[in-house]
């Protein structure tokens, strides 16, 4: 259970704006590019998804496990290059990962993926569900990213996953309480390095997923 009282977060989607993914995209781009000396906050909640465009994703797919490593590693040039980056522009990341036991293939692919961006600075932690405690009477928590205090998007996807745009959500009263939410989860969370090193690394391969 949660060491602290957390308030369960009631978003009024009709209250955000719908967009489509061609939109959501470019905007969230264009949000995240303008972030100075601010916070980036990310909470996951689903056990699965269906990643576009990565292709380590898609050797996890085919059960290629060997390659889904390999192609994590050739992207450190990049990640370090994100570093850089944020440092200039005083931008700090945080992630909440929400994980379920036994792990999904698709979690244990990413924790991996996320244990790697915490080696060059995002700030990630992991939260069990049996944490949440009464967060989830109503249901699953949503997928958030709350951009400096300026702006929240709650993240869509079909059923099987698949990523289908986002709702935008630009009153701060929503964006402060949704932020309170993941920052809470955070100070709850356990470091992904120890997490990792306990509950990942001596897994076997997953099955394709």
């Amino acid at each position: 259970m949660p060491s602290e009282v957390l308030e369960p977060l009631r978003l009024r989607r009709s209250a955000g704006e719908r967009l489509t993914r061609e939109v959501y995209r470019p905007d969230f781009r264009r949000r995240m590019e303008a972030l100075r000396d601010s916070g980036f906050w990310k909470l996951e909640r689903r056990q699965h998804f269906e990643e576009i465009g990565s292709a380590s994703r898609d050797a996890l797919r085919r059960g290629d496990w060997a390659a889904a490593l390999r192609l994590f590693d050739e992207r450190r040039p990049q990640l370090a290059q994100e570093k850089q980056k944020d440092a200039q522009r005083g931008l700090v990341k945080y992630r909440v990962r929400i994980v379920r036991q036994p792990l999904s293939p698709y979690v244990q692919w990413e924790l991996h993926s996320l244990r790697q961006q915490a080696e060059y600075g995002t700030r990630v932690r992991v939260v069990r569900t049996e944490q949440l405690g009464g967060l989830e009477a109503a249901g699953p928590l949503p997928e958030l990213v709350s951009l400096g205090g300026q702006v929240l998007y709650e993240v869509c996807y079909t059923r099987d996953g698949v990523p289908d745009g986002a709702i935008r959500f630009t009153a701060p009263d929503t964006v402060r309480r949704a932020e309170e939410l993941i920052k809470g989860l955070y100070r709850i969370g356990e470091d992904i390095a120890p997490y990792f090193a306990r509950e990942v690394a001596p897994l076997p391969p997953p099955p394709a997923a």
